[in-house]
C-alpha cells in the first residue's frame, strides 16, 4: 500500500457584484488552487494558510463559511489534496519565489467565475470547485460579513 501524503490548500474566493471570483494557479500546464504538503506536526488548516499566503502574497484569508473541507482522490504518487473555502482579502496576488526552486511555483493566476475556472481546472479538482461554488451561493443573496 502506498503512503498516503497529504496537500492541503486554500479555494481563494471575492465577492464581486457579478458574482463570486475563485483565484486559480497555473504550474505548467496544470490548474489549480493554492496548495502544499502538510509538515510533519502541522495542522492541515495551518498549512493550507501557509501554503495560500506563500503562492499567492495575500495576507487575509476569512472563512466566513467555515473551517468544512473537501479532498480530491488520490493522485501522483498517494498525494490527496485538502481544500477548504476562505474569502480572500484586498490585496495583489504576487507569485512568490520557492526557495527550492528559485523560481515562482506558478507561471500564471486569474481570477475566475465559476464557469470559467471549472473549464480550466482538473478533474480530480472540479468537484471540489463544485462544492466551493455550493457554499459560496447558498442562500438567497450574499452571505452577511
Amino acid at each position: 500500500m502506498e503512503k498516503r501524503v497529504l496537500s492541503a490548500g486554500i479555494v481563494p474566493v471575492r465577492l464581486t457584484p457579478e458574482g463570486p471570483r475563485f483565484l486559480v494557479l497555473r504550474a505548467y500546464r496544470c490548474w489549480d488552487f493554492p496548495k502544499g504538503e502538510v509538515e510533519p506536526g502541522e495542522e492541515p488548516l495551518d498549512a493550507a494558510l501557509r501554503e495560500a499566503r506563500e503562492e499567492t502574497g495575500l495576507r487575509e484569508f476569512r472563512f466566513r463559511w467555515g473551517t468544512q473541507w473537501r479532498e480530491t482522490p488520490p493522485y501522483g504518487r498517494g498525494k490527496v489534496a485538502r481544500y477548504y473555502v476562505a474569502e480572500a482579502g484586498a490585496g495583489e496576488v504576487r507569485l512568490g519565489v520557492n526557495p527550492d526552486l528559485g523560481r515562482p511555483e506558478h507561471h500564471e493566476y486569474r481570477w475566475l467565475g465559476y464557469e470559467d475556472a471549472r473549464r480550466l481546472l482538473a478533474d480530480r479538482v472540479r468537484p471540489v470547485l463544485d462544492w466551493a461554488h455550493g457554499l459560496v451561493t447558498a442562500g438567497s443573496g450574499p452571505v452577511p460579513p
